[in-house]
């Protein structure tokens, strides 16, 4: 597919915009990818929308290849089943709001209170079980300080899945399936992302974050040099390793996953329970795996962007090939326009800077936008019959015999 930047919706700004303080929305909102609606809070332009659910295709294939199933779940809530949880009150961040008949409601900031009883519908028997279930939707979280750009939002897009177990070897298993699930998207996405013990909160005593280095993160996390072993600030407990005794480097990281065992917490406040082969009924063991798509987009510009702008990987990159024509010679169009249909023909996609603008324009739009793969055609390597390609990430350029 081809699409002509002179017809693109967006258009990219000279200066940072008025208000973002993050360094991921400064260059997103210039570049045309994100419109700010108030803090915390995003329009996703088409070329975001492109990258959002690229990234979202890969959560989503990891997930299907863990044996996962994919529903969607209402972002409405009644407080009724809050209230079943006693989390009504308990969760700070939760968007309350009234509807008909003083009906009391909720935004979605996390899937538990619907995803429990939804399953108790259909498990009944120890070999309805184990079972996982997933969605990609949008949550609501009322942030006091939504400042990060995508990073801390108060509406964001999240992948929760949820797993259900008869017993804790099953969820232990599980869990190691879902970790590795994790890994394999952070590396198709080119991040780094260390395993990072954490507090469980009322859950249990430690969960696993995902943690990606950078000094531009929010949250701090201590690393054994030695072991690699890494722990959030909030359950460090000594300056030296647990294992190796080496002393722990602080480090500036971004948030982009978390994955809990739940235990029986929701089972039992539902009741959902199973039949055991003795026939016995048995709490439902749960574990909850949390991914943020929108983070990951995010976290993508905080680690690659450099001084002149964005920096695609080509898993996420919003097109494959961004295709200059330099001058306004009209031989020079019709060669871009060659060049951009039979990279079309290969499966690629394809932006076409056809645009009456100055070449130093184009370039400087083009390392802003961040597309993985730049092709260049000008007047000069017309005469040589030739196109000049450059990946984002790379210096070097290399003139090709078209």
């Amino acid at each position: 597919m081809i699409t002509s930047q002179e017809k693109l919706f967006t258009k990219t700004l000279k200066e940072n915009p008025k208000g973002e303080v993050s360094r991921n929305a400064q260059l997103l909102v210039r570049a045309g990818y994100i419109d700010k609606v108030m803090a915390g809070v995003y329009s996703y332009l088409p070329l975001g929308l492109k990258v959002l659910e690229k990234i979202k295709n890969i959560v989503r294939e990891e997930m299907d290849v863990l044996g996962a199933q994919e529903v969607y779940m209402p972002a409405l809530t009644p407080k009724e089943l809050w209230d079943t949880t006693e989390r009504w009150d308990e969760i700070d961040v939760l968007f309350k709001l009234e509807g008909a008949g003083n009906k009391q409601y909720a935004l979605g900031s996390t899937h538990e209170e619907v995803v429990t009883p939804l399953v108790g519908k259909f498990v009944n028997s120890y070999k309805d079980l184990p079972l996982a279930v997933y969605q990609i939707q949008d949550k609501f979280r009322n942030e006091p300080r939504a400042k990060s750009g995508l990073l801390r939002g108060r509406e964001f897009s999240m992948k929760d899945l949820y797993s259900f177990h008869k017993d804790e070897k099953s969820l232990d298993d599980f869990y190691e399936k879902a970790t590795k699930a994790y890994e394999n998207i952070f590396k198709r996405c080119e991040l780094d992302a260390k395993i990072v013990e954490a507090s469980g909160g009322v859950f249990c005593k430690y969960s696993h974050e995902f943690q990606v280095i950078t000094p531009y993160g929010e949250d701090i996390i201590f690393t054994c040099g030695k072991c690699g072993r890494s722990v959030n600030k909030e359950i460090l407990e000594s300056e030296k390793c647990k294992k190796c005794d080496e002393k722990l480097v602080e480090e500036k990281a971004i948030e982009t996953g978390n994955i809990f065992k739940l235990g029986n917490k929701f089972s039992k406040a539902f009741g959902l329970q199973y039949v055991d082969e003795s026939g016995k009924k048995q709490d439902v063991i749960m574990g909850c795996y949390g991914i943020g798509p929108s983070r990951i987009m995010g976290t993508i510009v905080e680690v690659f962007a450099d001084e002149a702008g964005l920096v695609w990987p080509e898993s996420v990159s919003p097109y494959d090939v961004h295709v200059l024509a330099i001058g306004d010679d009209e031989g020079v169009l019709k060669k871009a326009k060659e060049v951009a249909e039979k990279y079309s023909k290969e499966g690629k996609d394809v932006l076409l800077d056809d645009r009456n603008v100055s070449a130093g324009e184009k370039f400087a739009d083009s390392d802003l936008l961040g597309i993985s793969s730049r092709v260049v055609c000008s007047k000069k390597l017309l005469e040589k019959n030739s196109i000049e390609i450059k990946k984002r990430n790379s210096d070097k350029v290399e003139v090709v015999a078209e």
